[in-house]
């Protein structure tokens, strides 16, 4: 008989990808079974382990050498603080109306309910001319990075920040975007990397950037918690329309911005132009925002370019959105979308940005602790991230040593680009006794 598939890899210091068989028990030992059908070379180009697996592995590891250490978590970015009620009892009702045969609900649009795109588009990007019906809502921005990319197809160009979110190189990898890596840089050809560090105000050189169809942003930036000025984003609004480039906008952290900058790249005059192609004439937003709706981590939403956004031909980006949406997702759970609605009430958007407060204390604590060090910090203002400097070192190094020395998970900066060498990104989301007690141990590091 064949059993399920077994998985066996290296030790985790290794960073290789794990093999993978099938086995056939026979009577006495077991025997390969192999299919004839090509492994996907695309995939064969992916270096490593994704990013937070690899670091998950790694705390596992350190767990069982040392099963009565605390462990303190600042590395993968997950929230820890309850729901706020309202929101917790908007989906509770939600779930017990679903045991009734006139509250039952099955499948849901796939671009999620109205009053939630409505919603969507009136709290954050009122008086910007969007509407509920360009609003799609998902699983997470996670998921839509790959959906866009899928939109996207294999002959784009793209460029990213670097460092940025490993899941946008990855995904153009895994869709075919990209060439292989180069070994002496660890970038792969034909990406873009624009690269982002205290020396530039952590925002490219547009005049040496190379053209490209595809512009992923982040800010605030994961991971540098930088949060993109206004004049910052008017370059770059000006540099896509000169090159008739999309931006994919990732603005998940906008909430925690409080310094004046933009929230929203639709406040940049310019984001909209008037075009005229063809016998089409409208207003043409060259722009997709991400947002991750993180409160509760169920829901995310993809403002799509505006219903006239167009590719070469003419034809609506949103269209084609669509088509991918409806192919590939089912919706997003109607109980998160509950959820979704009751935080964007008076009373859950009070109750969000309380939660936003409590983090941004828990940054503040962070980062004084770690000036307190002698070590320049970045972020930790605009963001629940920090980027911590640490000159001449490799940041797998710094992440072993905190990890051995404090027994607190961090995220080596190297898993974000080739730029993050020599930091390490912090996170903010935790328990406070947590960040105080992080604190105490991290002022006897050094």
């Amino acid at each position: 008989m064949y059993k399920s598939l077994s998985l066996s890899s290296m030790p985790c210091k290794a960073m290789l990808q794990p093999t993978a068989r099938i086995t056939r028990q026979d009577s006495e030992n077991f025997v390969d079974y192999r299919t004839k059908v090509a492994r996907n070379p695309t995939m064969e180009r992916l270096q490593r382990n994704y990013l937070f697996p690899e670091i998950s592995a790694r705390e596992a590891e350190h767990m069982e050498k040392y099963p009565n250490a605390k462990v303190i978590s600042l590395g993968i970015g997950d929230t820890t603080q309850p729901l706020p009620d309202v929101v917790a009892s908007s989906m509770a009702n939600y779930a017990h109306n679903l045991s009734t045969h006139k509250g039952y609900r099955g499948y849901g649009a796939e671009q999620g309910c109205k009053e939630l795109r409505k919603a969507i588009a009136e709290t954050f990007y009122k008086d910007m001319g969007i509407q509920g019906k360009e609003v799609f809502v998902s699983d997470g921005a996670q998921c839509d990075i790959s959906r866009l990319q899928l939109l996207f197809g294999s002959n784009m160009s793209i460029a990213v920040q670097d460092p940025i979110f490993p899941a946008y190189v990855d995904s153009s990898v895994i869709i075919g975007q990209t060439g292989d890596v180069e070994n002496e840089s660890g970038r792969y050809r034909n990406i873009e990397y624009m690269k982002c560090g205290p020396h530039n105000g952590f925002f490219p050189n547009l005049s040496k950037a190379v053209r490209t169809d595809i512009i992923f942003f982040c800010s605030p930036n994961n991971p540098t918690g930088h949060a993109a000025s206004r004049e910052q984003l008017e370059r770059l609004v000006r540099f896509a329309q000169e090159n008739g480039s999309i931006i994919v906008y990732d603005s998940a952290y906008a909430f925690y911005i409080t310094d004046g900058s933009p929230r929203s790249i639709y406040e940049i005059p310019g984001a909209e132009k008037e075009v005229t192609d063809d016998d089409v004439t409208g207003c043409n937003r060259s722009v997709i925002i991400l947002q991750d709706c993180w409160i509760h981590r169920g829901s995310s939403w993809v403002d799509s370019g505006a219903r006239t956004a167009l590719v070469a031909n003419g034809f609506p980006v949103i269209n084609d959105f669509n088509r991918i949406v409806c192919t590939c997702f089912n919706g997003a759970s109607r109980i998160a979308q509950a959820g979704g609605l009751a935080s964007l009430s008076k009373e859950g958007y009070k109750a969000v940005i309380s939660l936003v407060d409590y983090y941004k204390e828990n940054a503040e604590i962070l980062l004084e602790t770690f000036e307190s060090l002698g070590l320049r910090t970045y972020g930790g203002v605009n963001a629940p991230y920090l980027w911590v400097h640490f000159p001449g070192s490799n940041s797998w190094d710094i992440f072993n040593e905190i990890l051995k020395k404090t027994h607190i998970i961090t995220v080596p900066g190297s898993g974000f680009g080739p730029a993050g060498k020599e930091f390490i990104r912090v996170t903010a989301f935790g328990h406070r006794e947590n960040i105080l007690e992080a604190s105490k141990r991290l002022r006897s590091l050094l």
